[in-house]
């Protein structure tokens, strides 16, 4: 297998293993352990030493890893790697389970913006975590995921909706989106049915369940594709396929005794905003990096001084040009799959791109041998964001917003390029390491 193969079928191991922000956490705390990271508390002082590893975890879906620098922070400042945890998608209501006629469906609420025809006749189920009282009288949080297929949000037969092949498919979001879990048999409570469910998978007793935070998600594996297997296909592409090359890079360079701080930041909520305790706007990297800061004697003026000297890199997923969709793109800034890592830039800063920025993450790509290719959006159409506008703002450090171009972006099942994912994974090692 190529470096891009391996890399790719990675990828695809640490999505299936992260079915929910929560997972995902949890799959990066194991691959840290492995390689001697250090697990510290916001609660706790940091006994940071230099060369150390370290990671922090805020409410079991957002993290932040580092590496310390060989080198003075007022010389190198740090080097950022943002990218977010969440994907947008379907959440189980707190009072879900309910019955129509004789079916017992859950009710969902829309995480984000996710494309809701997606979610028909797919084989689904949940996964995230529960929160029950333990046996000392306290609060216990735990991760729980069904494997096997759980619910279905199943179609109309063409027969009772003719005009869907014309108009598209339309899901009332109130009415239309609760999942068939079961088919009701006489006097059954469907609450105590979901309750029951749980505690016969989990071992959580039903009268000791207090709360959940469940995430809706594909069963079906990710896969290459393709004549020659050079694409991708899976659920949460966007973005955890960014947090995976964030994570690589980082791992890869921390064993060569950087001289630089080396810092990746993963976010929960940015489909939603990121405005919330653990988002990319909370004061979860300004708190970690100025503690950092503080722990090597720093003053504020230094702290000022290492932010100024600082590079971020917003990481998330492109716009790839889809030949079958012509006019909903910007003729001059086509992104083509397995064609390098995208610049995006915009000049209302939904992107933090700017040219100097720009430039520099160009050189790297460069350095790197890696092709790139800048994405514009269309002026006519609205244009989504990022984190990197948010954290730029935040920290005053100059940013720039990349990623890897991406099919069908917040389908539950989308599409990217091995290569693209191998070329992003380069660049950022050798921003990592590069002094330039």
């Amino acid at each position: 297998m190529s470096a891009a193969t391996t890399q790719a079928q990675d990828l695809l191991d640490f999505i299936d293993a992260s079915p929910s922000p929560w997972h995902a956490i949890a799959t990066l705390k194991q691959r840290l352990a492995s390689l001697n990271f250090t697990h510290l508390e916001e609660t706790a002082c940091w006994p940071l030493q230099p060369g150390g590893r370290y990671y922090v975890v805020r409410d079991d879906s957002s993290i932040i890893i580092f590496v310390l620098g060989s080198r003075s922070l007022t010389d190198t400042g740090f080097k950022i790697v943002g990218a977010h945890t969440d994907s947008p998608g379907l959440r189980l209501k707190p009072n879900a389970a309910g019955i129509a006629e004789n079916w017992i469906r859950l009710n969902v609420d829309i995480y984000g913006s996710p494309i809701l025809a997606t979610f028909t006749d797919r084989d689904l189920s949940l996964a995230g975590r529960i929160s029950h009282k333990n046996h000392q009288g306290g609060v216990t949080t735990c991760l729980v995921r069904f494997d096997q297929a759980l619910l279905r949000l199943p179609n109309l037969p063409i027969h009772l909706n003719r005009t869907v092949n014309d108009d598209g498919l339309k899901l009332q979001k109130h009415s239309e989106l609760p999942l068939l879990l079961a088919a009701a048999v006489e006097k059954q409570l469907p609450a105590l049915y979901f309750a029951e469910l749980l505690q016969r998978h989990f071992g959580i007793k039903a009268e000791t369940l207090l709360s959940w935070d469940l995430n809706v998600y594909d069963t079906q594996k990710g896969v290459f594709w393709g004549g020659q297997q050079e694409f991708i296909a899976d659920s949460q592409l966007d973005n955890l396929a960014s947090c995976h090359a964030g994570l690589s890079a980082l791992l890869e360079c921390s064993v060569l005794a950087p001289e630089a701080t080396l810092v990746c930041a993963f976010f929960d909520h940015e489909e939603v905003g990121s405005e919330s305790a653990k988002g990319a706007d909370s004061n979860f990297l300004p708190d970690v990096l100025s503690t950092i800061a503080e722990a090597t004697d720093a003053g504020k003026q230094a702290y000022q001084q290492m932010r100024a000297r600082s590079f971020f890199i917003s990481a998330d997923m492109a716009h790839a040009y889809q030949p079958n969709f012509p006019l909903a793109f910007d003729e001059n800034h086509k992104v083509v799959v397995n064609n390098g890592v995208v610049i995006k830039t915009h000049a209302g800063q939904r992107y933090s791109s700017e040219s100097v920025s720009s430039a520099l993450f160009a050189n790297w790509c460069q350095y790197a041998e890696v092709p790139y290719q800048y994405y514009a959006h269309r002026c006519d159409m609205p244009c989504g964001s990022t984190i990197g506008p948010i954290t730029a703002a935040k920290l005053g450090i100059r940013s720039v917003d990349v990623g890897s171009p991406l099919w069908a972006m917040h389908s539950i099942r989308e599409s990217a390029g091995v290569w693209d994912h191998h070329y992003l994974i380069r660049v950022l090692k050798t921003f990592f390491t590069c002094r330039h």
